[in-house]
């Protein structure tokens, strides 16, 4: 679904990305985790075209991103940040049919997706007229899940999604999404710095280390036969939090 094929970025002489190569599998919840400043969140802006590479070539689909019409990608790619990244001068329902209305979409067909995807994440009917800051942390977030859902892309990128929740609205939401995931069989790419996290999600773990990939393999490649000390020690780290997340996972 999607390959990074020699990618190197820096940012004012610091490198964020060292001449990365991985492919994302279709169908599949891969997780990109590794400590802050390693990459992760540089990754998901290449592949929406809001940076560009320094060096190397990023596909989707087998085309090239940067031969794309970005507009046309975009439709394809849902997009989700910490805290949703709602504007804050619209209100819930105007945030997530946003591209739809854009699109020429007849109302009666955004009505009948805004609510299938209220039903989906939880996300009351009632509650459509707020604006975000009229909402909770997890309501803010299942807007902003909802929105990148709206034109039913074929990949997800989502940059720390669940971070600035609590712990138990965040763990109610990783459960949810986990199910959403099954159930819809998108391609999905996960950042987080958080082991238990990945260990939950990821069917595909990537670990990074200063703009480099230091092993991507399943979680229990990852505890067997770690390529590197560092995967040890950073799954070490946090062992007690991501065996709690895993043991519920199966």
């Amino acid at each position: 679904m999607l390959t990074f094929s020699n990618i190197s970025k820096a940012y004012d002489g610091h490198v964020a990305l060292n001449n990365l190569s991985c492919s994302i599998p279709r169908g599949m919840t891969t997780v990109l985790i590794g400590p802050s400043g390693c990459g992760k969140s540089t990754l998901l802006k290449l592949v929406t075209g809001l940076i560009h590479p320094d060096h190397g070539v990023i596909s989707v689909d087998g085309q090239r991103v940067a031969d794309a019409d970005i507009g046309k990608l975009r439709r394809r790619i849902g997009y989700v940040i910490q805290d949703g990244g709602l504007f804050p001068h619209l209100n819930a329902e105007h945030n997530v049919t946003l591209m739809a209305r854009y699109l020429g979409w007849d109302q009666e067909r955004v009505r009948a997706r805004l609510l299938e995807l209220g039903r989906l994440l939880h996300f009351p009917e009632e509650l459509l007229g707020r604006f975000p800051d009229e909402l909770s942390g997890g309501q803010r977030q299942r807007i902003g899940l909802m929105r990148a859902l709206m034109l039913d892309p074929d990949l997800l990128l989502l940059d720390e999604p669940l971070g600035a929740l609590d712990p138990m609205i965040r763990y109610e939401l990783q459960c949810e999404l986990k199910e959403i995931f099954s159930l819809l069989h998108k391609t999905v790419l996960l950042v987080t710095h958080d082991m238990g996290e990945a260990a939950f999600f990821g069917e595909d773990i990537i670990v990074l280390r200063a703009g480099a990939l230091v092993q991507q393999g399943s979680l229990r490649q990852l505890l067997d036969e770690p390529a590197h000390d560092f995967v040890g020690d950073f799954i070490q780290a946090q062992r007690g939090h991501w065996q709690l997340l895993d043991r519920d996972s199966g």
